[in-house]
């Protein structure tokens, strides 16, 4: 006999931790991916080394940052547990528009709030590169970040990330599952970009923060510098920087404009072995 929406929903809420970060007054969500305490949640929701972590059953565990990949938004979570529920992840290459969908997570102090809606859209977002997304007509609030995106079988198909036009944005479910698999290793330069048009309608990515210690700080790069190309191949998003990143086999060579922006300077940037975040 098919079970219940509200059992599939109690099912899902036990799978569904908060996340707090130490000394911060807001929290997010995340989802149980293994029964020996990993957890994946948002890389924004998990921004230090540790965290602390509130089970379904009241337990209060310290976590410790595995893997984050800002440029997916997602981050891996470990608690010293066994036994937990693990949630069951499904094919988001399956979703169709107009399905019925599920989020869970502990929006505004609201622990295991649950809210339902259909998909809406699936594909990438204008601005956000070419990344995918799965948007759902679910109501999201501050809290929710992190959590649990389902299906009518409550298999988790995407991790709910931000509020787009109204419109709840999640990382797709297959999408994460390579994320697990994979640990997020990957070249990290040490930057924070964004995107703008240069005067000649170039694309450039201007450095708004540079990582102490990082490859960047020692090339140098400084904070208004702004990158046009990675081994003479222009950047058209910030996603061809991660891309030059992971093709670069620990050397990447990058043009900038420095300074009053005349000329394009150029420096090569050997790069650590991988690491756990991603640039």
């Amino acid at each position: 006999m098919p079970l219940a929406l509200g059992e599939i929903a109690e099912r899902l809420r036990r799978s569904t931790v908060q996340v707090l970060l130490p000394g911060a007054n807001a929290g997010g969500s995340g989802v149980i991916s293994s029964a020996d305490g990993a957890i994946v949640t948002n890389a924004h929701v998990a921004r230090g080394g540790h965290a602390s972590v509130h089970l379904w059953d009241g337990r209060e565990l310290p976590a410790k940052l595995l893997a984050r990949d800002p440029r997916r938004d997602l981050a891996t979570l470990k608690v010293e547990a066994s036994g937990l529920p693990a949630a069951a992840f499904g094919d988001s290459s399956a979703l169709r528009v107009g399905e019925l969908v599920m989020a869970i997570g502990n929006p505004m102090g609201f622990i295991g709030a649950l809210t339902t809606g259909v998909i809406h859209a699936l594909g990438n977002l204008p601005g956000f590169g070419a990344q995918s997304w799965v948007l759902a007509d679910v109501r999201l609030a501050p809290g929710n970040s992190g959590g649990p995106l389902a299906d009518a079988h409550g298999r988790v198909i995407g991790i709910n990330t931000m509020i787009v036009h109204g419109l709840g944005a999640a990382v797709p479910g297959n999408a994460v599952t390579a994320f697990l698999r994979r640990g997020a290793a990957g070249f990290s330069l040490g930057v924070t970009v964004q995107a703008v048009r240069l005067e000649d309608r170039r694309i450039g990515l201007v450095v708004l923060k540079v990582e102490p210690g990082s490859p960047a700080a020692a090339a140098p790069l400084w904070v208004g510098d702004v990158l046009t190309s990675a081994g003479g191949r222009p950047f058209r998003s910030v996603d061809d920087l991660h891309q030059a990143l992971s093709d670069a086999g620990g050397l990447i060579r990058l043009q900038f404009l420095r300074g009053d922006r005349a000329s394009t300077r150029e420096v090569a940037i050997r790069l650590p072995h991988p690491v756990a975040e991603a640039a």
